[in-house]
């Protein structure tokens, strides 16, 4: 079971976004979107979560065309977490966390829900602010409540730990789950970029959720992804295992700056941008 589009188009203004794109998000991997800005990163992940339906190409989750898959069974198999989220009420963070909990409102229960919410917060290091208004946080602030927002959705009826509060009958989770990370590290300082992408590794190695995440810091890639595609004007000009990928030839010619390896004291290798 996966998420994947098959020669996936998006057409705009009678641009495409898209074209001819194929990938795959692989239940316990991370997969990482890189590519300069208007590639189409963030149009590709609109595509896979739904959110845009392609001009042309199928996107397949779990086996079914997505087209075909209800909005409430959509939202308990998949959790985005976009790059910027609109939100003026004056919500609490901890309300604005309980949101990914709507999904389960049938199945689950009130005191498991709060639960959830609260590990969540916990794990977003957000506590000290979940009885703050939304409205009011910085910007990096919000990102981390919609990251505990996007953890309670994605756990379904199965806690932080991965022990299930339901019948396996009703349990709506128990087909392969998704997470789809638009730029989680904007506006985070360097220890919570970290944190993010350890959190969302985790929940790859962990729990078998499949992991996509658009990053720009090519050392990020390295360190917490198992594959990556590189897009460039809409079209996937590499993908595969990091390793293989990530060479810097190929990012000094798509990024259009050069690109160097250099041996990291601690081991591996490091990859840095240096003037022209």
């Amino acid at each position: 079971m996966t998420l994947m589009a098959h020669k996936a188009d998006f057409k705009a203004r009678g641009r495409y976004l898209l074209r001819d794109v194929s990938i795959v998000v692989t239940p316990g991997e991370v997969l990482a979107i890189l590519g300069p800005n208007g590639a189409g990163k963030s149009t590709l992940l609109k595509v896979l979560a739904g959110e845009l339906s392609p001009s042309g190409g199928t996107v397949v989750q779990n086996g079914r065309p997505l087209s075909s898959i209800s909005a409430l069974d959509l939202a308990q198999e998949r959790a985005v977490m976009p790059q910027a989220a609109s939100m003026t009420f004056p919500f609490t963070v901890f309300d604005v966390v309980a949101l990914g909990r709507a999904p389960f409102r049938k199945v689950s229960t009130r005191q498991f829900d709060q639960k959830q919410v609260r590990r969540a917060i916990e794990l977003a290091d957000i506590t000290h602010l979940q009885n703050r208004a939304y409205p009011a946080l910085s910007g990096g602030e919000k990102q981390r409540v919609h990251l505990a927002r996007a953890l309670v959705q994605l756990w379904g009826m199965k806690d932080a730990t991965g022990k299930s509060g339901a019948s396996e009958d009703d349990d709506p989770t128990s087909a392969a789950r998704f997470l789809l990370l638009d730029e989680p590290t904007a506006g985070l300082d360097v220890s919570h970029q970290h944190a993010v992408l350890a959190l969302a590794r985790r929940e790859a190695k962990e729990h078998g959720v499949g992991v996509l995440m658009i990053l720009h810091d090519f050392n990020q890639v390295l360190t917490y992804a198992d594959q990556v595609a590189i897009l460039t004007a809409g079209e996937v000009v590499a993908q595969g295992p990091v390793t293989n990928v990530m060479a810097p030839d190929l990012l000094s010619s798509v990024f259009k700056s050069p690109i160097r390896a250099i041996n990291d004291p601690a081991g591996g290798v490091v990859l840095v941008s240096q003037s022209a």
